[in-house]
């Protein structure tokens, strides 16, 4: 069974190929590029230096949210359209749970941030042991400081690793804490690898959605509209 997988919330963009649960191929790029431009582009390679066909394509997995707007419906429109050629099932996957399947060799808490600005972060923590990953809270948006403080006041004894494109804007904030450790780089940042990984146990369950129930997964208004409410409650003041 071969899952093709796609990864575009922030700024860096990536895709792979699993197969059986095991990585086959993966490209990633972190540079400000338009995911819009690079995106197909870099699936069409790995697909030719894979030797892999589409048609050989079991089902299509993606990062649906949280993360930039712009990015998610990229993500989820390239995927659909993917799928759709071939009635295939889809598999939405949790930008921040797919952070967490980039640590399963660890024996370690994963607190998977991601910048989404205005001093608040995306936010999701896992239990990742013996290759298993457990989640421990649900993803939300939540102010840097009110993070901290849970992460500051956790009694866990296992190592707490900060990961996620957010993370070296929310370690200097927890950075004191003994058992706490930040990411490194090579493995920092939310990857398509990832969400193959986690997209495998899911459509293992049967957790797979048809091309056009496949949705974005906001955990907040887009700016724009979130401007427009507010301008709209002031004027009802």
């Amino acid at each position: 069974m071969k899952i093709l997988s796609c990864e575009c919330s922030a700024k860096s963009a990536s895709c792979a190929i699993s197969e059986d649960g095991k990585i086959i191929a993966d490209a990633f790029i972190n540079l400000p590029l338009t995911h819009s431009q690079t995106l197909l582009p870099m699936i069409s390679s790995m697909l030719s230096s894979s030797k892999t066909d589409i048609k050989d394509i079991d089902a299509f997995a993606v990062s649906a949210g949280p993360g930039s707007f712009t990015g998610i419906r990229i993500g989820i429109s390239a995927i659909k359209g993917m799928a759709l050629s071939k009635n295939a099932p889809c598999i939405p996957v949790s930008t921040l749970e797919a952070i967490a399947y980039g640590f399963t060799g660890s024996d370690a808490l994963i607190c998977a941030v991601m910048d989404a600005r205005c001093n608040q972060l995306y936010s999701g923590i896992f239990r990742v042991k013996n290759g298993r990953v457990k989640r421990i809270s649900e993803d939300e948006a939540v102010s840097i400081s009110l993070l901290a403080e849970k992460i500051n006041k956790s009694r866990v004894k296992c190592p707490i690793i900060i990961a996620g494109d957010g993370a070296t804007v929310f370690y200097p904030h927890v950075k004191n804490k003994n058992n706490l450790y930040l990411a490194d780089e090579i493995c920092r940042y939310q990857r398509a690898s990832g969400v193959a990984l986690c997209a495998t146990e899911k459509y293992n369950k049967g957790e797979t959605v048809s091309a056009e129930r496949l949705l974005p997964v906001y955990l907040r208004l887009p700016q724009a509209e979130r401007e427009l409410k507010l301008k709209k409650e002031k004027e009802t003041k």
